[in-house]
Formats: structure tokens, C-alpha cells, sequence
């Protein structure tokens, strides 16, 4: 149970019942339901790079940025030298259709390391042994994704949620990097070379690693997942004997 301190208080406070379900997307069948068509062929391209070395890069559905950030994020990933995968979502670049607002020798320079594409199967891409670290906008079903494989974050939230799920993510379960707006190409720079190359980030990796093997037993028979998808469905059934 992930947020088990909080829910204690909440708890304590309100006299309701609290059933903790999920992550449901490791509960429920494997569904499809993004309105962008994802572009596979990412994968295949992943299947090339080597262990643990991709960061993965993805700003969510919503978030827009300024044309500023997206070239100072451009040559972030290039002065890192280390490989990524970047989903640009189309009209996600204020003033922009999709790419053309990228550095011009950027692909040039990032041709054979740099795979950027409109939209990726999320869930196949982060449990792809490529990835190495997630820079998101954390967002609560990115962060349990992220979470749920074992793959650390640096995290550059945007609004509402993302800004609360960040602060857990850098300074309650310290397996993510906190990056700021006003970061710039160095500040994204050494945050992607610490979270792939770094020891600090090898001790990321371990910790979102036990929280991964905490949820799955979470799932299993007897686990507080299951045990509170049980207890819902006898809480929804006392219905029919109160009417």
C-alpha cells in the first residue's frame, strides 16, 4: 500500500469505510484506451539499446509547453549522450503542429541514440528491459506505471495532482529526481546522466524495484489489494439486504 501512512489519517479522521484497490491496471484485463494511435514501432527500436539505458520521455495527454522548454529539453537529451525514447505529442508544443520547432541539427546529432515518436504504448514501453528512467510529468497513472515496473523518475510536474505526486516521488519515497521548469539543458542533462549512469540513481532503482515486488504482493491472494476488492464487493452486496 503505497500511500498506507496517509491513509492511516484519513482513516482516523473520517468515519466512512476505505477499501484500498489497485494499481487496477495490473487488476484488469490489458485494454487499449488512448484517443492517439500508438506508434509500435518504438519497440523494435528499444529491442536494439542496451540494458537499463533508454530514459524514457512523455509529458502526458494534457500538458502543453512553450517552444523555449521543448529546445532546452532537446538539447538536454543530446548533451547527455545517453539513448531516449520521446514521445512529442502533436499540438503539445504552444505555436507548434509537432517538431518542427526542434534545434535543427538536433536529429542530426542524436540520429543514432534517439528514437522520437507521437505516442507509445506506455505500459509495453516502461516494462521494456531498455528503460532505464522515466522523465514525466507525473501524473498518477504515469507515476503507478512508472511504479509498477520498477522504473525510476525524474519529475517535472505540470498542474493539479502532478505537483503533489512529484513531492512523494523526490521526498517521501525518493526513488525520482525533482526537476524544475527553469532547469534548463544542463539541469536536464545531468538529471538524465544521474538516474541511468549514477550510484544515487542505481539506489532509486533498488528502491522503486521493492516497492514494485511490495504491490505485487499486494495483488496476490491474502495481499491488502485483494483482501480490499473482496471487502468492496461485500460492502456493495449489503446494499440489496438494506432496501
Amino acid at each position: 500500500m503505497l500511500e498506507h501512512e496517509s491513509l492511516q489519517k484519513l482513516q482516523h479522521h473520517y468515519n466512512v469505510p476505505f477499501f484500498t484497490v489497485g494499481p487496477l491496471h495490473k487488476m484488469a484485463p490489458l485494454s487499449r484506451t488512448s484517443l492517439i494511435k500508438e506508434e509500435n514501432y518504438c519497440l523494435a527500436w528499444l529491442d536494439k539499446q542496451a540494458y537499463r539505458s533508454v530514459i524514457y520521455v512523455s509529458l502526458g495527454s494534457l500538458a502543453t509547453i512553450e517552444e523555449e522548454e521543448l529546445q532546452e529539453l532537446a538539447w538536454g537529451l543530446a548533451n547527455s549522450e545517453q539513448p531516449f525514447l520521446w514521445v512529442i505529442r502533436p499540438a503539445s508544443i504552444n505555436g507548434s503542429e509537432w517538431i518542427e520547432c526542434l534545434p535543427k541539427d538536433f536529429e542530426e546529432r542524436t540520429r543514432e541514440r534517439g528514437c522520437v515518436v507521437q505516442w507509445a504504448p506506455q505500459k509495453d514501453v516502461l516494462s521494456h528491459p531498455g528503460i532505464g528512467g522515466f522523465l514525466t510529468h507525473c501524473g498518477w497513472n504515469s507515476t503507478l506505471e512508472s511504479i509498477c515496473e520498477g522504473v525510476p523518475m525524474i519529475c517535472r510536474p505540470c498542474f493539479a495532482d502532478q505537483l503533489v505526486d512529484s513531492r512523494y516521488l523526490t521526498h517521501v519515497w525518493r526513488v525520482g529526481l525533482e526537476l524544475e521548469k527553469t532547469s534548463g539543458r544542463t539541469g536536464i542533462e545531468k538529471a538524465v546522466r544521474k538516474i541511468l549512469t549514477s550510484k544515487e540513481g542505481q539506489e532509486m532503482r533498488s528502491r522503486v524495484t521493492k516497492m514494485k515486488q511490495e504491490i505485487e504482493s499486494c495483488l496476490l491472494r491474502g495481499g491488502s489489494s485483494y483482501n480490499s476488492l473482496c471487502d468492496l464487493v461485500k460492502f456493495i452486496c449489503t446494499f440489496s439486504e438494506r432496501i
